[in-house]
């Protein structure tokens, strides 16, 4: 997912043993960028099987220089999504690493306390890891799994981009690339889908192209996903929120502006983004400070974001989901009650399970908002 160090960042790692299942030939990218770039915080693991796969079952909507390809369609698309948006507070849980023995999403009780489960990712070229596994499944496999979420008030959604694509600089045409996505959720009959926009060379650019993509692109995929029908959420990293030189067109502080009416909640990236920030209650909630100051969850709703649209996302593990921003779960669910008192009532997201399961959210829960 998304991470953003700035010009301090450290420099590139990639990490992760290849599994032997030839399902998960897996090449993870833990992308820590170097001077002047930003840092992906959803650690992305892209599989060869899934590469593969992804050409098969779903072509790229890039405008240029590739050629048009449009996705083949294997079933009729439902007309509408099986579950309405959740109410707040969302509780939500990324899945996008290999488990052995396990295609798809895990049984319900792995996952209890969470009502949002997002399959990543879907990219341009296609989908792949836990969203290619998806498709693997036959179609009564996918209805059960679809029944047994349902009964147990779970959504299911599948992420798009992560830290492998960058939809803006490669080209990518907006409204096609929404077109095709949006249908690949009817297809494989999901509640809706959540956009991880990594494009940080895009934003950093501040010419305002980033925001017009980003707009447009959202404008699309409620124009053919609508509201109250399917889920639609967004999840920018904590500075993009911010009023700040580096981001002179806006970046989501624009975004929420122009199209915010049309986006669910933001899975708010409050991690990767140096060794100290987000990594107290004060500073994740009252004053972030650092080198990202104006970035903490109230000093972000001050600045004129809806404070229940504001889920706060931190990293499941201290070390492996996330190079920095980690909280421990009994801490943060102190920080969880005490935003809960100040008027806040959006919501948890986690990277990733199964690092986070059931478990990790009822300790986060327990205080504000128990299991």
């Amino acid at each position: 997912m998304k991470g953003g160090k700035g010009p301090s960042s450290a420099a590139y790692k990639a990490s992760k043993m290849a599994s032997l299942d030839p399902r998960a030939l897996s090449a993870t990218l833990h992308r820590r960028r170097t001077a002047h770039q930003k840092l992906p915080s959803k650690m992305f693991s892209l599989s060869l099987f899934s590469v593969l796969s992804s050409l098969l079952l779903f072509r790229s909507a890039l405008s240029a220089p590739t050629c048009e390809l449009r996705l083949a369609s294997r079933s009729t698309p439902s007309p509408k999504g099986s579950a309405d948006s959740p109410d707040a507070p969302r509780f939500v849980i990324y899945s996008d690493k290999f488990v052995s023995g396990a295609t798809g999403p895990p049984p319900v009780d792995q996952i209890k306390g969470y009502n949002i489960f997002a399959l990543s990712f879907l990219l341009i070229s296609g989908p792949a890891d836990k969203a290619v596994e998806w498709t693997q499944l036959s179609d009564s496999d996918r209805a059960s799994v679809k029944s047994d979420y349902s009964a147990a008030g779970i959504s299911l959604i599948v992420s798009a981009f992560g830290a492998t694509d960058a939809p803006t600089s490669s080209g990518a045409d907006p409204s096609k690339t929404a077109d095709t996505m949006s249908a690949w959720v009817k297809q494989f009959d999901l509640d809706g889908i959540d956009v991880d926009y990594e494009d940080f060379n895009a934003i950093d650019a501040s010419d305002g192209k980033a925001e017009a993509w980003i707009a447009t692109f959202t404008q699309q995929l409620r124009s053919q996903l609508p509201k109250g029908q399917f889920i639609l959420s967004h999840a920018p990293v904590a500075p993009w929120f911010t009023v700040n030189d580096k981001f002179s067109a806006g970046a989501y502080r624009k975004v929420d502006e122009t199209v915010g009416d049309l986006i669910d909640w933001y899975n708010v990236q409050f991690y990767n983004q140096g060794t100290t920030e987000y990594t107290t209650c004060d500073n994740l909630l009252n004053t972030a400070g650092g080198d990202w100051p104006g970035s903490a969850l109230f000093e972000i709703s001050g600045s004129g974001i809806d404070l229940n649209k504001l889920v706060i996302g931190k990293p499941g593990l201290s070390a492996g989901d996330a190079n920095n921003g980690y909280i421990d779960p009994s801490t943060l669910a102190g920080c969880v009650e005490q935003a809960k008192g100040k008027g806040w009532n959006a919501g948890v997201m986690v990277w990733e399970f199964p690092d986070a399961a059931s478990d990790w959210i009822t300790t986060v829960r327990a205080q504000a908002f128990p299991v």
